[in-house]
């Protein structure tokens, strides 16, 4: 490394925020990234540890002490030339990724990691900046053409995969605009849609083209299914994709929300998470929205203690919302992890979001029992304290609760991709409701279905941006592979 003791002699440095008073009053990002200076200093503290259990920590396996050392050398170009070799879209998760691989930092053994995320996120915008972020056109063209249905960060990520080893490949996107939950799922103020917008036009300058607005098969109009964001202005079956390509790789996101059948759940005023987040996504890319579900002075519950909670819990905010209180099932964690336990995995500790900070009451160990309601409308919700024993909730005598509420948002996570999807196209699902496919090195990521694949959370359920680029990257591999005999893909 470039300074062998730059882990004693510096301190980890976190990158800034913008006021509360001043960011709650609109959606733009507010996160201060590292100056030039700022992050060759951060990547200084990058230990020569040997074993640097980061890679492994992180899911698309960034080679990140070389990056780290050519920060701090100040060769930013090649510093990108190494992200851009493991990560697509590394715009995306230096924004949104929880960070596994800063949990697995040797430093963080006994100190503070170093912030890999920070310095990626730095590396990053100075590229764009920069203008070393270019398409990268094929060699060749290979003549064989590959539908990919769903366009978050796997399908993106496969898509511009498969474009440069030369096939032709069409993105099929049911809602209005590319991007799938990134696009209409997280908030604005996290991740501004203009990263996805960039990475759109280098793919298309790439050869991938982008069908938005089409939806392959059907959503039933029952369920927690028919809630799924659907701004489809035509449909396509899956005999037909598979008559017209060569392969399909299914991409779509965890959809299928995880419902509450609480007596009272037919109230006015209960809604799913996902019902909320895409309208503001919405308006906020100028679309004018009839009947958008708003927060404006109004006492809000956000049940589930996740990052999708957390965003309710950001965007009520900026609403207006009177007050919001956010529900988690399981006891408060500890504020610190017992690291000689937990390193190098992912602990569980407290975490405080920048949502939390804008102002939210944060109950835990806490179940709903009801739902309340006068003529149809949410007026409370019935609650009880729980204890764990034996990894089950027992109710606490005498603790049941009545708490104001006109609005609740479930934030529950999510059970599973759109069933009605992986049904049309007859693909086996595992016992969780996902699409049954392996990973494995040779036929990993296909399905039962012959050359239809499937990747992201279409395979693995509900994980993380990072993981589902993993897994775009690989099953192009897998995918190429099938079309051509052999890749040169990475994997």
């Amino acid at each position: 490394m470039g300074k062998y003791t730059g882990f004693m002699e510096i301190e980890r440095l976190e990158e800034g925020y913008e006021p509360i008073s001043a960011r709650v009053k609109n959606y733009k990002e507010f996160v201060i990234g590292l100056n030039a200076d700022q992050a060759k200093l951060q990547s200084a503290r990058c230990m020569d540890c040997g074993t640097p259990f980061c890679n492994s920590g992180c899911p698309v396996n960034n080679i990140i002490p070389d990056f780290n050392d050519l920060v701090y050398q100040g060769d930013w170009a090649n510093a990108i030339t190494v992200l851009h070799s493991t990560n697509n879209f590394p715009e995306f998760t230096g924004r949104i990724c929880p960070a596994p691989c800063e949990a697995a930092c040797t430093l963080n053994v006994n100190d503070d990691a170093v912030g890999i995320k920070s310095i990626e996120h730095a590396i990053i915008d100075r590229a764009w900046a920069e203008g070393w972020v270019k398409p990268v056109l094929p060699k060749h063209k290979t003549g064989k053409t590959v539908a990919i249905v769903g366009s978050g960060p796997a399908g993106m990520a496969a898509a511009q995969q498969l474009a440069r080893a030369g096939h032709s490949v069409t993105l099929f996107e049911k809602n209005d605009r590319v991007g799938g939950l990134l696009r209409y799922g997280i908030p604005d103020f996290k991740m501004e849609k203009s990263h996805i917008d960039r990475r759109v036009a280098q793919m298309e300058a790439e050869g991938v083209v982008f069908r938005t607005g089409v939806l392959v098969g059907t959503l039933p109009a029952q369920g927690p299914e028919s809630k799924v964001t659907n701004w489809a202005k035509e449909s396509i079956s899956p005999d037909e994709l598979k008559a017209q390509f060569d392969a399909v790789l299914l991409t779509g996101g965890a959809e299928s929300s995880r419902d509450l059948p609480m007596p009272g759940r037919e109230l006015s005023g209960i809604h799913f998470a996902m019902e909320f987040l895409p309208q503001q996504n919405k308006v906020n890319a100028g679309d004018k929205l009839k009947g958008q579900l708003r927060a404006d002075g109004k006492h809000v519950v956000v049940i589930g203690g996740g990052d999708t909670g957390s965003d309710c819990v950001g965007t009520s905010n900026r609403h207006g919302a009177k007050s919001v209180t956010q529900f988690e099932v399981m006891p408060q964690p500890p504020a610190e992890e017992d690291r000689p336990m937990t390193w190098p995995y992912w602990p569980l500790k407290l975490r405080t979001s920048s949502s939390h900070e804008e102002g939210c009451e944060r109950e835990f160990a806490i179940s709903t029992k009801e739902f309340l309601g006068e003529k149809g409308k949410l007026t409370g919700v019935k609650t009880v304290r729980v204890e764990w024993q034996g990894g089950r909730p027992v109710e606490v005598a005498g603790s049941e609760q009545i708490l104001k509420a006109d609005l609740v948002f479930l934030a529950m996570g999510f059970v599973a991709p759109v069933a009605a999807v992986l049904d049309a196209f007859g693909v086996a699902k595992d016992a969780r409701g996902n699409a049954k496919a392996t990973t494995e090195f040779t036929g990993g990521y296909q399905t039962n279905v012959a050359k239809v694949f499937a990747a992201g959370d279409m395979r693995r359920g509900q994980s993380l941006v990072v993981w589902a680029i993993r897994e775009g990257r690989q099953a192009a591999r897998a995918v190429d592979e099938f079309l051509m005999g052999g890749s040169d893909l990475p994997r």
